[in-house]
């Protein structure tokens, strides 16, 4: 069996929308985080504005969608999406609080730490 990329006969590639309830903070915040991430490294562009990254970042983890099919609808590859999705879960990484320390905050808040 030989693979090919022409499609079949009378077809053409179809491009779906989903509807998404996200917050406004949400995707506000994770944009903010890539914002200022890219500012830091000098990032000079990308070829999707950070909101538009953090609401594909976010309907991936959400739906666990295909690669293939969120690329296909933005004009941006699998890996692409793959790298934005890493680097946000990074940015939210760094951004929690180590669990010893969470811990000790909660003792001294006079929860149990088990």
């Amino acid at each position: 069996m030989t693979k090919t990329n022409e499609h079949a006969e009378d077809t053409c590639p179809l491009v779906y929308q989903w509807r998404l309830s996200l917050y406004t903070r949400t995707v506000n915040h994770l944009a903010d985080l890539l914002r200022r991430h890219l500012k830091a490294i000098r990032s000079r562009w990308r070829i999707l504005p950070p909101g538009k990254i953090a609401v594909i970042v976010l309907a991936r983890l959400r739906h666990d969608q295909r690669l293939a099919d969120m690329a296909g609808g933005k004009n941006v590859s699998e890996s692409t999406i793959r790298r934005w999705r890493d680097e946000l879960i990074g940015l939210l990484a760094a951004q929690a609080p180590r669990l010893d320390r969470a811990l000790r905050k909660v003792t001294r808040q006079g929860g149990k730490s088990y």
